[in-house]
């Protein structure tokens, strides 16, 4: 075995993973921790974790911590400089790696889903951003202004949309929908006025809402034509902010595009990706290949090995 060894992390709001290989591209060990978000979980708790992550890793793959050869840190909340070369600063002091690049963690998306680490990534789970990168390196984004400021055609932008038509359709205003008796009998609520109780609440129950998604995408596919248009919905939001994208970066709708999907709701859900993908044909666009990304965190791990390089590795 050779003694360089690699390390990707895949840094977010709600856990942190970690892995470790060798020279060969062999994945050693594997390590998770807690969230890695330095604007949400503050720097200490997301320094800690990432090294927690790193270090289970080495322990599962029954070595010793020691530096790795080079590193690549995806963080959530990297995308300042400021949090960037902190973040850098804790891949020197902890001893993670000779080398060390820090990205976002849609750069992981896009690392792993695509062949040569450029093209478009559609991520869509508790929240909602679209991500791009052209063959020289220029980067774009649209949405990810989190569930106040955006996050359309995310999980919690369907998930509140159903309960919305629950109300509009209690007060005789919208249509009566299969929605409501599958979502009170998931929450165990007796009527649609128990649903005020359940969701003004602190701390607002957000996950809670985007957890609903896969039960519309479950009405939708029995046939209900009220959670059918909040499936189509979801994914032409999902398709506007991935050809804002693909705008800003010039790039040519004639062209086939390499897009990888990330995110709950269109890695395991069927429908929205579906739906998205149909929106995004009609507006023009030819994505090809499309990847569906269960672990970003290989990402990362390619990027640490070199087979994609955003910038070149940041000496630390």
């Amino acid at each position: 075995m050779s003694d360089a060894f690699y390390l990707g992390i895949d840094g977010g709001g709600s856990h942190t993973v970690a892995l470790l290989a060798d020279e060969a591209g062999r994945i050693l060990g594997r390590g998770e921790a807690g969230p890695a978000n330095p604007l949400t979980a503050g720097e200490a708790e997301a320094r800690q974790a990432l090294l927690a992550a790193a270090r289970a890793a080495w322990a599962a793959a029954g070595l010793a911590p020691r530096p790795a050869a080079a590193a690549c840190l995806g963080l959530a909340g990297a995308g300042r400089e400021r949090e960037r070369q902190a973040a850098l600063r804790w891949a020197a002091e902890d001893g993670l790696a000779a080398q060390a690049l820090v990205v976002l963690d849609c750069d992981l998306v896009l690392a792993a889903g695509t062949p040569h680490g450029w093209g478009l990534a559609l991520i869509a789970g508790t929240g909602s951003i679209a991500w791009g990168r052209d063959a020289q390196g220029r980067t774009a984004r649209a949405g990810g202004w989190g569930y106040l400021l955006g996050d359309e055609g995310s999980g919690y932008a369907l998930g509140l949309e159903a309960l919305r038509t629950i109300a509009r359709a209690a007060d005789g205003a919208g249509n009566p929908t299969a929605l409501q008796e599958a979502i009170l009998a998931h929450w165990g609520l007796a009527a649609p006025q128990d649903l005020t109780a359940r969701v003004y609440r602190t701390p607002f129950p957000r996950a809670e809402i985007a957890a609903l998604a896969p039960l519309v995408e479950e009405v939708a596919a029995c046939g209900d034509p009220v959670a059918e248009r909040l499936v189509s919905e979801a994914g032409a939001a999902l398709a506007r902010i991935l050809e804002a994208v693909a705008r800003q970066l010039s790039l040519a709708p004639e062209e086939p595009l390499p897009c990888a999907l990330g995110g709950g709701l269109l890695v395991r859900g069927r429908l929205v990706r579906e739906a998205a993908l149909r929106a995004v044909s009609a507006l023009g666009w030819k994505l090809e290949p499309v990847v569906r990304v269960e672990e970003p965190v290989l990402g990362a791990l390619r990027l640490a090995r070199g087979r994609v390089c955003y910038p070149p590795l940041q000496g630390t």
